[in-house]
């Protein structure tokens, strides 16, 4: 039988059909949007009162009741009723809202194929802590892609087998996990001068997109997926058990996150992660990103264009250098402050 290969573009209509076929009905119309929105889409937003959206690197587009789109919201594009939205948001459940309870609790859901739908409405809370989220306002469906070759230049740049530990930060839509997703499968393929053993900790479902036991996306031969694990326990779990030589996980967001990577360092994996960061400056002020960064476990940080280039590499940092740099400012904001305070300034 003849084996036939996808284009880059033949897999990426393929990966938004997908999305819109996990809306239902809603996903109809959506089907039927021009071939180069498909093949570039990042985001499919819908929100209370308002027309849907199509979101590319750089664009956004309204859905009109065609399936044509307007570069503005117009009449001809309707809007979202508050019934529609609740539908949809059931549908995204699969009818089912007791199984994706904590998920719907942290904001997001897990959908096949790797996609995720992140969600906000009004938050039930008690003592500091959300327990439900109800009256769903707005939903956005963001498209996951393999993009195979995503890791190249950072490759390239720190070498094949990415010594001392990687941070790759990024603003939202920036390609963060597109990129992790390649490094691991590059490690764990064999492209990389030999099979390394990756374990990858997929606390969302937006690296492996496992289904069944089974990673939808292409991890590697040689990773093992740890999917559905709080970051630090799975983190913990794969030091325990899998002897890795690389720990990979997305967006390191906590304390928790932190002290884990700690303890994965002493094992001798090397750990490469993502974190929240659009520039140099972000990273280098906030105290999660300085904490992360004082663990010892990263080398190197990767900075990432943003979303207008997703995956493109705008900069590479030694860790220490933005370690310095944010304590000269936070020196000389502490200088400021005192001058302020006594009268100088």
């Amino acid at each position: 039988m003849k084996r036939t290969f996808e284009t880059e573009k033949e897999k990426a209509r393929r990966r938004f059909q997908e999305a819109a076929a996990l809306l239902g009905q809603t996903g109809e119309v959506l089907k039927r949007i021009p071939a180069e929105v498909r093949e570039e889409a990042q985001e499919i937003r819908f929100r209370t009162g308002k027309p849907v959206s199509i979101c590319t690197g750089n664009r956004t587009w309204f859905l009109t009741s065609t399936g044509a789109l307007a570069p503005q919201a117009t009449a001809l594009c309707p809007c979202i009723q508050p019934v529609q939205m609740q539908e949809l948001f059931k549908v995204l459940c699969s009818y089912s809202l007791y199984s994706h309870e904590q998920e719907i609790r942290e904001g997001y859901l897990t959908l096949r194929g790797g996609h995720r739908a992140g969600i906000c409405g009004t938050a039930a809370v008690r003592d500091g802590q959300i327990l439900s989220i109800r009256e769903i306002s707005s939903i956005c469906l963001r498209i996951a892609r393999e993009k195979p070759g995503a890791a190249d230049e950072l490759f390239r740049r720190l070498g094949s087998t990415l010594e001392g530990g990687v941070l790759i930060a990024g603003a939202p839509s920036s390609g963060k996990t597109t990129v992790l997703r390649d490094v691991a499968r590059q490690l764990a393929s064999g492209n990389r001068g030999r099979y390394y053993r990756v374990a990858v900790v997929d606390e969302r479902g937006e690296i492996g997109s496992a289904c069944r036991g089974r990673a939808e996306n292409d991890l590697g031969v040689s990773c093992d997926l740890l999917s559905g694990y709080p970051k630090a326990q799975g983190i913990l779990q794969a030091v325990r058990v899998l002897s890795p030589e690389y720990i990979l996980c997305d967006e390191l967001g906590s304390e928790r996150d932190v002290q884990a990577v700690e303890a994965g360092i002493f094992s001798g994996a090397a750990m490469i992660a993502t974190v929240h960061a659009g520039n140099r400056k972000e990273l280098s002020a906030r105290p999660l990103c300085r904490r992360i960064l004082e663990t010892g476990a990263f080398g190197s940080v990767v900075i990432l264009a943003g979303c207008g280039e997703p995956g493109r590499i705008a900069g590479i940092y030694r860790a220490g250098d933005l370690l310095d740099e944010g304590s000269r400012a936070f020196a000389v904001g502490s200088s400021l402050h005192s001058c302020r305070t006594g009268g100088v300034a």
